[in-house]
C-alpha cells in the first residue's frame, strides 16, 4: 500500500489528513485542516495561513480521487464543512463515519454531527456507521474500532480508529487517542499487528493543564509496546507537535527503541518538521505586544493556549 500523510501539525497545521492507495481502492482519512484560533495570545500568522490554504488544496485534490471518506469524529481539524474544504469532495463517495448518536459528547452530537451529515447525506453515495465494523471493498478491508475515548475520558467525545488491510499489509490511523493512553486504545492496535502505525501522540503542549503527567507516562509507555510488539514503523505527531519540546520525547523514545523507525508526519514524507504553531511567539517578533493589546481591547481573550476541540 502507498500511505500519503497530507496535512499534519508536523508540516505547520492542525490535521491528520491521511491518503491510502490499496491498489483497487483509494481511502482519505479525516480531510480536515485547522489552526489554532489563538495561541500564546495571538492569532494566526500569515505563513500558517498560507500553509493552510496549500495543504488544504493537496487535501481537496486527493479526496477528489479517493474512492472512500473516512471521518473518525467530528472536530474541525478532522472534517470540514465547506470553509477550507469544498464540500464536492463526497459527490458519489462512500463515506465511513464515527457514529453521530451513540459515544458521543453534546458539541459533536447536538450541532457538529448532525449538520455536517445533513450537508453531505445528498452528495455521498452511501453514508455508513463504522463503530465497530468490517467493510470488504474489492480487496482491500477497513476495520474499525469500537469508539474510545478521545483522550482520557468522554470530555472531549471518542473517537474510532481505522485499519486498512491489502495484500497482507495493514495500516492504522489512531485518530486523537492523545497518546495512546488506555489500554482500550491500545487492544484495536495489538490485536490487528499492523505493519504502519499512524498515532497522534501525547498532548504535550497541555501537560500539566488538559493533559497529566500520568497520561504522558502512559502513553509513553504505550508507544513503545507497540514497537516491542512489532511494529515496523510508528510516526508519532499532531497534538504531540504542538510543543517544540517533542523533540526530547522523540529522542527519549529512540534511545530505548534502538534501530527502530519512529518519525514524524513530516519526516516520514522526506519533508523538514515545521512547527508553525509553537513557533507563533518568533513568527511575530516584535509585533507580539502590539497584538496582543489589540486582541485586548477588542475583547478576545489571550490566555497562553487554546484548543480548537
Amino acid at each position: 500500500m502507498d500511505v500519503e500523510l497530507l496535512a499534519f501539525d508536523s508540516m505547520g497545521v492542525r490535521s491528520m489528513c491521511t491518503f491510502v492507495d490499496a491498489g483497487d481502492l483509494r481511502i482519505i482519512i479525516d480531510p480536515g485542516v485547522s489552526l489554532a484560533p489563538r495561541r500564546f495570545g495571538l492569532p494566526p500568522h500569515r505563513l500558517e495561513l498560507e500553509r493552510l490554504n496549500e495543504l488544504a488544496k493537496v487535501i481537496t485534490e486527493k479526496a477528489a480521487i479517493s474512492d472512500v471518506i473516512i471521518i473518525t469524529h467530528y472536530h474541525y481539524d478532522h472534517h470540514d464543512l465547506g470553509d477550507i474544504i469544498p464540500l464536492e469532495i463526497y459527490d458519489k463517495k462512500i463515506v465511513l463515519i464515527k457514529d453521530p448518536k451513540n459515544n458521543i459528547n453534546r458539541s459533536q452530537g447536538d450541532f457538529r454531527a448532525p449538520l455536517f451529515l445533513g450537508i453531505i447525506k445528498e452528495k455521498a453515495e452511501k453514508v455508513e456507521v463504522a463503530d465497530g465494523k468490517s467493510f470488504q471493498i474489492g480487496k482491500t478491508k477497513i476495520e474499525f474500532s469500537r469508539a474510545v475515548f478521545h483522550g482520557s475520558s468522554s470530555l472531549l467525545g471518542y473517537v474510532v480508529e481505522v485499519m486498512v488491510e491489502a495484500d497482507g499489509d495493514r495500516v492504522i490511523h489512531t485518530s486523537d487517542v492523545q497518546g495512546p493512553i488506555s489500554d482500550d486504545q491500545m487492544a484495536f492496535l495489538l490485536n490487528k499487528k499492523p505493519r504502519l502505525v499512524i498515532a497522534d501522540g501525547p498532548m504535550i503542549y497541555m501537560l500539566g493543564y488538559r493533559y497529566s503527567y500520568e497520561n504522558l507516562e502512559s502513553s509513553m509507555r504505550n508507544l513503545g509496546r507497540l514497537i516491542e510488539e512489532g511494529i515496523e514503523e510508528l510516526v508519532v505527531d499532531h497534538h504531540f507537535l504542538r510543543d517544540k519540546n517533542y523533540s526530547q520525547y522523540m529522542k527519549g523514545l529512540e534511545d530505548a527503541h534502538p534501530g527502530a523507525k519512529i518519525c514524524t508526519a513530516a519526516e516520514y514524507m522526506g519533508k523538514e518538521v515545521e512547527l508553525l504553531e509553537a513557533k507563533r511567539v518568533e513568527l511575530y517578533g516584535s509585533q507580539c505586544s502590539e497584538i496582543r493589546r489589540k486582541m485586548r481591547t477588542s475583547g478576545v481573550r489571550t490566555g497562553s493556549v487554546m484548543d480548537e476541540e
